[in-house]
């Protein structure tokens, strides 16, 4: 009999953490910055097995021994970097021995979604694609980023232990947009400098495509997704979507659509095959929803498409 998993621990609040880590209580209730200078901080275990935080986190991680499971994936951090987690995302906990909180994080800032409310950065928050990376796709700094990146963090801390007055929640959230922006910028480093990888998996994305449309596999498994993708390269669907948008101007979803309506200009050419035929080989469950894809990618239906290759 399979054993089942244990059901992860949900962190409802910042408080909520901070008990399960052994650390004191937060000075704000909706956000919290813990260092690894903090005393005390040596001494703590993380809480084994996985866990769900109802708030943003953000890491900057130098090192860590073993291995961090992330979903369904292991990382080994030999280099470190930037790592982000959004509301209701599962994480995983260290295996191969414990370490201490000093030794996984230099600092760690936990936002609660209540911390922004009323302020342009709540919506914006989640155009943040590295939010749904995983933790394989963290964000590798250099040595000049990593220092940018650690001033923002302590002055984040500089304010949060400072007097509270009416303007700290602002000075707070603009010094986290400032942080925010700085990772985005970074993170459109990152695929520069790794395109020769990026075109690896792009090679591997038009081999699997091919694959999938040549075996007519539309029609028993339905139109290939993001999802199905990003599983078959091992990436989430949002880091795929970054990467495809850095090498050729289109999200993963545009990129299937191209794929899709490249195949179907190849069955209308070269088979005697109906349009609704077409639609049902490429995966469709009914040909209008083919017609008008292929329409709005070609400005021409599907039949008329036939008749002027003809």
């Amino acid at each position: 009999m399979k054993k089942e998993e244990p059901k992860p621990h949900v962190f409802e609040s910042i408080s909520d953490a901070h008990r399960a880590f052994g650390l004191p209580k937060p000075r704000h209730p909706l956000i919290s910055l813990v260092g690894s200078h903090d005393p005390g901080l040596a001494d703590v275990k993380a809480p084994s097995g996985s866990h769900v935080l109802n708030f943003y986190k953000v890491s900057y991680r130098p090192k860590l021994s073993g291995r961090l499971k992330y979903g369904q994936h292991y990382y080994d951090f030999d280099e470190g970097g930037l790592l982000f987690a959004s509301p209701g995302q599962l994480i995983g906990s260290s295996i191969g021995g414990e370490s201490s909180a000093a030794e996984c994080s230099l600092y760690t800032l936990l936002i609660h979604p209540d911390f922004l409310l009323g302020h342009p950065l709540s919506k914006k928050i989640r155009q943040y694609g590295f939010f749904s990376y995983s933790v394989n796709e963290a964000l590798h700094l250099s040595e000049t980023e990593m220092e940018t990146v650690v001033a923002i963090f302590r002055m984040i801390g500089e304010e949060l232990n400072s007097r509270i007055d009416e303007f700290s929640q602002d000075v707070v959230i603009s010094q986290i947009e400032l942080l925010l922006n700085y990772a985005n910028r970074f993170c459109k480093r990152q695929f520069i400098t790794r395109k020769a990888v990026s075109n690896g998996v792009l090679q591997q994305l038009d081999d699997l495509l091919g694959r999938y449309f040549d075996q007519d596999l539309g029609a028993t498994r339905g139109l290939p997704t993001v999802q199905y993708l990003a599983s078959q390269v091992n990436l989430s669907p949002s880091y795929l979507s970054d990467m495809l948008r850095s090498l050729i101007g289109q999200n993963a979803q545009q990129y299937i659509h191209t794929r899709l309506i490249d195949k179907a200009k190849e069955k209308l050419s070269t088979t005697s095959l109906t349009v609704s035929e077409v639609a049902y080989e490429l995966g469709f469950e009914h040909s209008q929803s083919f017609c008008k894809l292929f329409k709005t990618k070609t400005t021409v239906s599907p039949s008329e498409f036939r008749r002027r290759f003809n």
